[in-house]
C-alpha cells in the first residue's frame, strides 16, 4: 500500500515488520518538523491505542519516519492510522532540546580548519566565529550510534568531503561535508573535514539513553582552550560533571 507521489505523505513498507512514512524527498526544516510531529503523535498513540502498543521502535530521518511493529499487529490497519497521523502532523520546528557543548579548535584538533578557511577566502577566526554562531538542528542519527547528522551549515561553509578519507578519524571530532556538521562518537574511518574536537562522549552505553543527541534536537558550539577542554575531559570522567549539564532549554 503506497500513495501516490504528491504533496501528501507516502507509505512505503520496509520488510514484513515496518512502514516509513515520507513526507518528502528533499531536506527541509518544516519537512524535518512534520517528522517529528508524526513522531509524538505516535509516541502518545502508543500510551492508549491497543493497535499501536504494537510498535517497537520508530526512527525519524531527514524526511521520513520509520515505524517497527511487532508480528500480530494488523500491517494495513497500522498503516492506514500512520497515513491519517502524518496528515495531522504539523511542523514543530524549536521542540527539541537545546545543547551547549564545549569544542576545542586548536590545530591538534583541527587538521582541516586552515585549508577549510583557505578554500572560502576567510579566516580559521572566522571559520570558528561561524561555526559557533550557528544553531546546528540534528536531522537524524547514522553512520554509527550517536553520529548525529546537523543541518544548518551556511552556504559560505559548505565544503565536499576529502577526496581521499582517513583510515582513523579521532573520536569526538567535530567535522564538516557538504552543507552538513556532525561529530564522530567513535575512532572510525571518514572522510568529513575536521574542524575541532568536543570533550564531550556522544555515546555512553550506561547511560539512558545512550547517545546524547536525538532527532530533533538543536546543539550550538561553545568554543574553549585545551586547558578548558582537558578540564571539562576530567570532570566528565570523574563524575563531577555529567552530559546533561550541557543542556540549556527544551525538554530534559
Amino acid at each position: 500500500m503506497t500513495t501516490p507521489l504528491s504533496d501528501t505523505p507516502r507509505l512505503l513498507p520496509l520488510g514484513d515488520s515496518a512502514w516509513t512514512v515520507e513526507f518528502a524527498r528533499h531536506i527541509d526544516p518544516a519537512i524535518h518538523g512534520r517528522v517529528m510531529a508524526l513522531d509524538a503523535l505516535v509516541d502518545e498513540a502508543r500510551r492508549h491505542d491497543p493497535l499501536f502498543a504494537g510498535i517497537v521502535d520508530t526512527v525519524p530521518t531527514f524526511r521520513s519516519l520509520t515505524v517497527h511493529y511487532r508480528p500480530g499487529t494488523d500491517p494495513l490497519l497500522l498503516g492506514e492510522r500512520l497515513l491519517a497521523l502524518a496528515g495531522n502532523a504539523e511542523a514543530s520546528p524549536l521542540g527539541g532540546r537545546h545543547w551547549l557543548l564545549p569544542a576545542c579548535f586548536d590545530a591538534e584538533f583541527a587538521p582541516d580548519l586552515s585549508v577549510v578557511a583557505e578554500r572560502h577566502g576567510t579566516t580559521e577566526a572566522d571559520v570558528i566565529q561561524t561555526l559557533c554562531q550557528t544553531p546546528f538542528r540534528v536531522y537524524m542519527i547514522g553512520f554509527m550510534p550517536g553520529f548525529p547528522y546537523m543541518g544548518g551549515l551556511p552556504a559560505s561553509l559548505h565544503t565536499p568531503r576529502l577526496s581521499t578519507p582517513r583510515k582513523a578519524v579521532p573520536a569526538r571530532s567535530i567535522a564538516i561535508a557538504g552543507e552538513m556538521c556532525a561529530v564522530y562518537p567513535w575512532q572510525s574511518p571518514g572522510g568529513w573535514n575536521l574542524l575541532g574536537q568536543t570533550p564531550i562522549d556522544l555515546f555512553v552505553a550506561q547511560d539512558n539513553p545512550p547517545a546524547l543527541l536525538a532527532s530533533g534536537d538543536f546543539v550550538h558550539w561553545q568554543a574553549v582552550d585545551r586547558r578548558e577542554y582537558a578540564e571539562i575531559e576530567q570532570a566528565l570522567s570523574s563524575g563531577e560533571l555529567h552530559r546533561q549539564h550541557f543542556l540549556h532549554g527544551g525538554s530534559a
